[in-house]
């Protein structure tokens, strides 16, 4: 996931480390926040992947700034990812965000499309956060625990708007509706 956010800002314009770290935070602090620790060593993996490199330009003090920008590779290893992400990267709803903030540098609406309809594929298979004894999915209205019981109406809801999201999206990306 930090790396394709990492990816995916760099696409758009070249960036030094705190502007990066500010714009993945926007996208996934809620959820899972970014440390130096963790963002440093995965620009310098990627730096030596040839993906991304560092250039020196002034910076308001006496020490200069390190410039992140994509390279070609950078650019093609982005656009891979995006066409066919992980198993992970779409049944994790954080992750699967993630891949759709920057789905649109992925210029071919089909393929687009492809992504989306494996989210949509995810999220109509039967599943709850809770089984009962015979190993079913518990429901909203089997369950006592009023807190579960919100649990799970939250996430229906909330599975209800994504999916209603992702059909008009990939029926617009398909030519079936207009555009999104």
């Amino acid at each position: 996931m930090l790396t394709l956010a990492i990816l995916g800002f760099l696409y758009d314009e070249p960036l030094h480390g705190y502007q990066l770290k500010s714009r993945v935070t926007g996208l996934t602090g809620h959820a899972r926040p970014v440390s130096d620790g963790a963002l440093y060593p995965a620009i310098t993996r990627l730096e030596k992947a040839g993906l991304l490199r560092r250039r020196s330009e002034p910076g308001s003090g006496a020490v200069p700034r390190q410039v992140l920008e994509l390279t070609a590779e950078g650019r093609a290893e982005l656009e891979r990812r995006l066409a066919d992400p992980e198993e992970v990267e779409i049944s994790d709803q954080i992750r699967f965000f993630t891949v759709a903030a920057f789905l649109d540098r992925l210029d071919d609406p089909a393929r687009q499309a492809a992504v989306l309809r494996r989210r949509l594929a995810f999220l109509e298979a039967p599943s709850s956060f809770f089984h009962d004894a015979d190993g079913r999915p518990v429901t909203a209205e089997r369950e006592r625990d009023p807190f579960r019981r919100g649990m799970l109406l939250v996430a229906r809801a909330s599975g209800a708007a994504e999916r209603a999201w992702l059909a008009e999206t990939i029926a617009a990306l398909e030519g079936d509706a207009p555009n999104v």
